[in-house]
């Protein structure tokens, strides 16, 4: 497996924010796509050639923070470890444009899994599309 990290989305990670994001969860395809999309970095994680997982990151609204977002994996392999391998890697891309904290907004449901990563959460819920999320943070 191989992990490549561009800024601008590439099609590998628009993919499997289609089948993730837009098909498998509902959310409206004109709003998954953003302007943020063409300046942050995303992370790609291949395997054999066909993309499986994915994330992006951008500067946050404090000095030296920097935002992890649209982290994505396709459905087949959810259990293999690849979620933690993109944050991973976008947290070194971080850490590496001068960044001591990432920030995001996670799932209600997937807040374990960014537990289980470091991440602690701040503030009550808040809703994306009718979906609970939650803020996250953790020191680089």
């Amino acid at each position: 497996m191989q992990i490549t990290i561009t800024q601008g989305l590439p099609e590998g990670g628009r993919q499997i924010r289609l089948s993730v994001f837009v098909q498998e969860q509902g959310f409206s395809e004109s709003l998954e796509f953003d302007g943020i999309d063409d300046t942050a970095w995303h992370a790609v994680l291949w395997d054999n050639g066909i993309p499986v997982a994915t994330g992006r990151l951008f500067p946050g609204e404090e000095e030296l923070s920097y935002t992890i977002g649209r982290v994505a994996v396709r459905k087949e392999r959810r259990g293999d470890r690849l979620g933690s391998q993109v944050v991973s890697a976008l947290e070194e891309k971080a850490r590496s444009l001068g960044g001591n904290q990432s920030v995001l907004c996670a799932q209600v449901r997937a807040q374990g899994f960014y537990e289980s990563l470091g991440y602690r959460s701040w503030g009550g819920e808040l809703f994306d599309e009718g979906v609970p999320h939650v803020m996250m943070r953790k020191k680089l």
